[in-house]
């Protein structure tokens, strides 16, 4: 950057030195935040994340009645107690609205965008940081989700299925349109499940987002999903991934619905849609109509508002696990940086604990009936233990 050049953001560059505002106060808080939304900008941050933190600053000022430079502590405190007491808003959501407000007080309060100096000459103040360790929420553990979430079962899964197709039988028996988006949907949901996808992850899929692979040949041209819009990290671009397919029930649906029916519901599509779910109306299919799909099937079944879209992935991983799949294999395969967080994705039933722990006492059993010592058989079983001698 040469001498002289501002930064992105800085107040100069959405402020002209001299001129008169014809509402300072208003016009003052629109420029600071086009010069956030600049800085955020500069640093490749997502536009929805700029737009989210953007609606929660503004969330603020109508709530606390006034402008960044009259903020105050006291202000944020009465804002997030109203949020948590009366909107009874979860924690997590808590803590991006603070993040939210803080890193705009961070960027408000830098000498290097010169919002300080133009407050001051405009209000005879200037913003200050409101956020601080002593009034926000602390992050104490990995998984702070809403409690009720949860993985499907086998029996309730095998039942959200059956009832989809069953959908599309209903429709199309009775002769009533409506059964191509409901067949898609059916499909949608069991390929999410059947590659542990996240929501978006599944709608953005295309057609070609599916290859062979050459070590598992009898899966033929859809042993491999091509995961192009993975969850991305902070400032970075979407992650790509490859899931390989596990069960041979999924590639019969896909090629059901590529080669059958896919074609009937992208035929009206100007341009021709390459989506591997089009719509009716848009080359591809919404996020709306996927959660809407989803609750209408979960409600007919009388199935929990613990089981979401989300649902089918937490399904995924629990269901290799419990069937014996190596955990690094099952991490890789849903993209995730850390053992950890598939940890917390795994949702292990108490029968899958109950047979395993029924397997170790058998082999315990079988070791000590031929030969070997109880102390042997025992350390097998549950793993070594401290000496008496160190107790």
């Amino acid at each position: 950057m040469g001498i002289g050049a501002q930064v992105p953001g800085a107040a100069r560059l959405h402020l002209a030195d001299g001129i008169p505002l014809l509402r300072p106060e208003e016009q003052v808080f629109t420029a600071m935040l086009e010069g956030w939304r600049n800085q955020q900008l500069a640093r490749n941050l997502a536009v929805a994340t700029i737009a989210a933190r953007e609606r929660a600053a503004r969330a603020f000022a109508v709530h606390a009645d006034a402008f960044p430079w009259l903020w105050s502590a006291a202000l944020l405190d009465e804002w997030l107690g109203d949020l948590r007491a009366v909107r009874g808003l979860r924690r997590s959501t808590l803590r991006g609205y603070q993040e939210s407000i803080r890193l705009l007080c961070l960027y408000l309060t830098d000498p290097a965008y010169g919002w300080p100096g133009e407050c001051e000459t405009r209000f005879g103040t200037h913003p200050v940081q409101v956020v601080h360790e002593w009034n926000t929420a602390v992050h104490v553990q990995q998984a702070e989700g809403d409690p009720i979430k949860r993985a499907f079962t086998i029996d309730e899964l095998q039942a959200f299925f059956d009832h989809a197709d069953g959908q599309v039988a209903r429709i199309r028996g009775a002769g009533r349109k409506g059964w191509l988006p409901a067949f898609r949907d059916a499909t949608l949901f069991k390929i999410a499940y059947g590659y542990g996808l996240r929501r978006n992850e599944t709608r953005m899929l295309d057609v070609a987002d599916f290859g062979t692979n050459p070590h598992a040949p009898e899966f033929g041209e859809r042993g491999v999903c091509y995961v192009r819009h993975g969850k991305a990290m902070k400032g970075s671009a979407p992650k790509r991934r490859s899931v390989l397919t596990v069960w041979p029930w999924v590639t019969e649906a896909l090629a059901e619905w590529t080669t059958e029916i896919r074609p009937l519901l992208a035929a009206s599509s100007v341009p021709p849609s390459t989506a591997m779910w089009p719509s009716e109306r848009a080359p591809r299919v919404g996020l709306t109509q996927i959660d809407a799909r989803f609750a209408a099937l979960r409600t007919t079944l009388g199935l929990g508002r613990g089981l979401d879209f989300h649902s089918l992935r937490r399904s995924y991983v629990t269901h290799l696990i419990e069937a014996g799949w190596d955990p690094l294999f099952v991490q890789h395969q849903v993209g995730h940086e850390h053992a950890s967080t598939t940890a917390i994705y795994t949702c292990v039933s108490s029968d899958f604990r109950t047979r395993t722990l029924r397997r170790a006492l058998d082999a315990t059993l079988a070791q000590a009936a031929t030969g070997a010592t109880a102390t042997t058989a025992t350390a097998v079983a549950l793993g070594p233990r401290p000496d008496r001698s160190s107790r």
